[in-house]
């Protein structure tokens, strides 16, 4: 994340930092600021706005941010990026599957379905298709996420793994509109 933080006539500013934590029940969390400083609050609606419902915790953020009254907060996300997954760590389900396999998965539209963040897991579906989609909260948070809510539109890279169609990353859903 090699931005350059820039101020702004109307008192906003770009800040990198990492999230503390997200509780989207709640609907708010807290960044911490590299150039330090007190927390930055992240209200659910500004995430909503870049497209997403929630985001991992230690996951890399690049926001707007304004001090008000109560505090800095954040206006809008520029950038997230996952939490660092230490190396050699891959994921039980995705063992023996070529990586090249996964990142060839082109990101496709989908819907959640359900997903339960105590389980560890749910499932999506991709448009114009009826099958389910596992999805497992590792893969989840290694794409930058904490949880999902039913009916959220999502993109997906999906292969047929040991569960089945598996989903091997998931983003916003306007990532599937972008070209890879």
């Amino acid at each position: 994340m090699e931005t350059q933080l820039t101020q702004h006539d109307e008192g906003t500013r770009r800040v990198l930092g990492k999230v503390k934590w997200f509780d989207p029940v709640k609907g708010f969390g807290f960044v911490v600021a590299d150039e330090g400083g007190p927390d930055i609050l992240l209200h659910a609606n500004v995430l909503r706005n870049f497209g997403q419902s929630s985001v991992a915790d230690g996951a890399r953020i690049e926001v707007e941010v304004q001090r008000t009254e109560r505090g800095i907060q954040a206006t809008e996300v520029h950038r997230i990026e996952p939490p660092e997954v230490p190396a050699g760590a891959p994921l039980a389900d995705f063992e023996g599957i070529d990586p090249e396999v996964m990142r060839a998965a082109p990101l496709e539209p989908a819907r959640v379905k359900w997903f339960d963040k105590a389980k560890g897991f749910g499932f999506a579906n991709v448009f114009a298709r009826p099958e389910d989609v596992f999805i497992h909260i590792e893969v989840l948070r290694r794409s930058g996420l904490a949880d999902l809510q039913p009916g959220e539109a999502l993109a997906i890279r999906v292969i047929d793994g040991k569960r089945g169609l598996m989903a091997t990353e998931v983003c916003a859903w306007e990532a599937a509109l972008q070209p890879s």
